[in-house]
Order: structure tokens, then sequence, then C-alpha cells
């Protein structure tokens, strides 16, 4: 069951995400971060889903930021206690799911939107996206870990130009930051997504999986990623997926996953 704020629909391998709050431009407030967690929860044992695609509802906004109402108010330790949950409820919980998470940024994505949209794996932008992380115009940074992975994807100078100005980008500067992995006319914007997203099924879940904790490993200061790698690359091996790969190829045809 869905909630109102939450628009799910999973049709041919793919869930469809869409956050609905149009009036606020679907910022992100507790409720629909909750909501997002829960449902993502039940898609990760979901065996009929390969991929997921997050989006916005109307054309204005991806996600225009977090809720401000919630948290204007909230002393240093509140403050402090929001980042850490939000992190591990939805942000990292997203950035280490097992299974592909693309971005349709379909309009403003800023503060928290971007910070959504940098938690997904591979972002794709609508013409008339707008993206930035304006936070320090408020008097804070960003809290749900914008400061880390936009210096991931766009290097130091650039993620630090960004925030200390909060600065919005259109979306051909997002795609020349690398911030985006394309960009598409508006009306295409979810049809390349579930393109993009038919391609990915086409190949092994187990193997893609792996792929996804080894490369986000390489990220991780805490980790060695290239041990992560070596492990998650033994682990495939006698996997049916394996068995199925290597037989295919062996035997000239398409893997049936």
């Amino acid at each position: 069951m869905e909630a109102h704020n939450l628009l799910v629909k999973i049709d041919n391998s793919i869930a469809l995400l869409t956050l609905n709050r149009p009036k606020q431009l679907n910022a992100l407030n507790l409720q629909l971060i909750n909501n997002l967690n829960q449902e993502l929860k039940k898609i990760k044992t979901d065996k009929n889903v390969k991929s997921v695609i997050i989006t916005g509802s109307g054309e204005k906004a991806f996600v225009a930021g977090a809720d401000i109402k919630e948290f204007a108010k909230l002393n240093r330790e509140e403050g402090k206690s929001l980042a850490k949950n939000g992190q591990k409820k939805l942000f990292d919980f997203i950035e280490n799911f097992p299974k592909p998470v693309i971005a349709a940024i379909n309009g403003f994505a800023l503060g928290g939107g971007l910070e959504l949209a940098m938690a997904c794996h591979i972002r794709l932008a609508s013409n008339y996206a707008k993206m930035g992380l304006p936070e320090v115009s408020l008097g804070v940074i960003p809290g749900y870990g914008g400061t880390q992975r936009l210096a991931q994807l766009v290097g130091k100078g650039k993620a630090l130009e960004m925030i200390t100005t909060g600065r919005i980008i259109d979306a051909n500067q997002a795609l020349n930051y690398r911030l985006v992995n394309n960009v598409f006319e508006s009306e295409d914007l979810i049809l390349k997504c579930k393109e993009l997203a038919h391609q990915i099924a086409k190949n092994s879940s187990n193997a893609i999986s792996a792929a996804i904790k080894s490369i986000n490993a390489g990220f991780d200061s805490s980790l060695n990623g290239f041990e992560v790698e070596i492990n998650s690359f033994g682990s495939c091996f006698g996997t049916d997926d394996f068995i199925e790969g290597t037989s295919a190829f062996l035997e000239k045809r398409k893997p049936n996953f």
C-alpha cells in the first residue's frame, strides 16, 4: 500500500517511485524519508524488481529541498540527530542499495533534493533541471551527505565553489561538471531512464550488486576497495548467474538471468 506522498509503480522489473508533494515542490520531510525507506526495504527483497527509478511529481521539481519548517527550531544536538538518522535511513541506504537506483531529475534538485539524487547510483536530468546546495544561505551546511558526495562527483574545487556560493547550476552545467550522466528533453526523461534500466536488467543481478558494493568501497576510507573487489569477484564464482553467463558465452547464445 503506497503513501499519499509517495507513488509506487512496479512494471516490467522496474520500480518507479514518484515523490508526490507537488504543492511543496516535493520537499523532503521526515514522513517522506520514512516512506521511501519502507518502500525500498520491500523492493530490496522483491525478486521481480531489478532496478529503481526515483523522480518527482509535476514539472517543476525533483525535490526542491528538505522541509525547512521541520528543522528551523532545532538545537545543535537535534540537528546532529536529524542528519545522522536521515543519512542512515535513506541516503546511505540508497547508495548501498544492491539494485541500481536511477535519479530522474525532472526539475529543481536543491539541498536535500540534490543530496538524494547524488545518493542514487546514476543520474539522468531533464533539460529544465536546476541543481544546487544553497544551505549556507540558511546558516547551515548540507547535512545529508552533500559535502562528501558532491566532492566525489565533481571534485573538491567545484564542490567548494558550489557549496560556499550556494549557486544553482543548470542541466548542461551539471553535465559538464559530471554531476549527471546525461541530459534529455523533459518529455523523454522517464523513457530514457527505463531504457537504461532495461539494458541493465539484461545482466546478472548478482554481479551488479557485487559491482555496486565494490565501487562504493573505493570511496570508503575504512575499507580497502581492492580487497572488497577481490572478495566480491570470488563470491560470483559458482553462482547460478555465473554458470548461466559463462555457459551462454561458450555456447554463443544470450544468457537468461
